[in-house]
This record gives structure tokens, C-alpha cells and sequence, in this order.
């Protein structure tokens, strides 16, 4: 075992640190989407550039280091939400008594946000990451390490959910 990286290792941990800085407001608003706090987003998305940088020398396939780079988020952001310390959007407004702090959220339809929040973690990871980061649904079932047409009929079964919520 080499006590310093080769040329190969550096050059997956440029390309990593690389998509990092650029996609960090994406990564970000993804995170913020699911704890509604600045803090813990920042956190999510430290955590995930920590651990992806540290096992970049471990990467395979660089060419899918976006991938890569969303599953080790979806991992933090899940593992953030199973403390028990986690409470709920509506939560820290009762508590705090203020909603404009933590009203910075990119969704502005507060429906459709209400809505997005009532699905399951996988079903709002992909209209989450099909609709607001616009990615294709094979890059979804990577992340998701799932098949295409489960993640076609997820993306559709959530969007009639979706549809019937917003009719109510």
C-alpha cells in the first residue's frame, strides 16, 4: 500500500472535488429540501464532500461520480433524519414562532412543497432530483440502485398522488 496517491488517485480526487464546487448549490437545496435547516444542510453536504474526497481513490468508474456523489448525499441527508432530535418544518415554526427564518426555500408554491413533503423519502428523491435537478431516469435508478421502470413507475405514481393532492 502507497503512503502517498499516484497520479491516477489525484486525478479522481480533482475530478471529484471538482463536481463538488460545482454542483454545491445543488447538493445544498437538495439537502434543504429534506431538513429545512440551514445548518443541517451545510452539514449534509460537508459530510458528503468529506467522505467522497476520503474515498475517491476507491472510485471505479469516475465517469459516474455524479451518481456516486447524490448516493453518498442521499445516505447523510437519511442518516441526519433518523435522529430522534429531528422534528418537522411545522415543528420549529411552532417552536420558534418564526417562519420567515427558515422561509428561504427555492419552492415558492407552498402546495406543491406541502405535497412534495407528504411522499416517501424514495418517491420525493426522484421528482426532487428529475424535476429540480433535471436529471435523466437512469441517472435516478443510479442513484437509487434501482431499475429504470421501477423508477418510471415511481415518477409516475408520485406525480398522480401529487395530482390528486393538489385537486383536494
Amino acid at each position: 500500500m502507497r503512503c502517498f496517491p499516484g497520479k491516477e488517485e489525484k486525478k479522481k480526487e480533482q475530478i471529484v472535488e471538482e463536481i463538488i464546487l460545482k454542483k454545491y448549490n445543488s447538493y445544498y437545496r437538495l439537502a434543504y429540501s429534506y431538513v429545512h435547516r440551514e445548518a443541517d444542510a451545510e452539514d449534509i453536504v460537508q459530510n458528503m464532500a468529506y467522505k467522497a474526497l476520503r474515498a475517491s481513490r476507491t472510485l471505479q468508474h469516475p465517469e459516474f461520480v455524479e451518481t456516486w456523489l447524490y448516493r453518498i448525499l442521499m445516505n447523510e441527508i437519511f442518516r441526519l433524519l433518523k435522529k430522534p432530535e429531528n422534528f418537522s418544518y411545522e415543528e420549529l415554526i411552532e417552536k420558534t414562532g418564526n417562519e420567515g427564518e427558515y422561509a428561504e426555500d427555492s419552492y415558492e408554491d407552498v402546495d406543491l412543497m406541502q405535497v412534495i413533503e407528504s411522499l416517501s423519502a424514495k418517491d420525493k428523491l426522484v421528482i426532487e432530483l428529475r424535476f429540480f435537478e433535471d436529471k435523466k431516469l437512469e441517472e435516478i435508478a443510479l442513484v437509487l440502485e434501482e431499475n429504470v421502470s421501477t423508477v418510471k413507475s415511481r415518477l409516475y405514481r408520485s406525480l398522480k398522488k401529487m395530482r390528486i393532492m393538489l385537486e383536494d
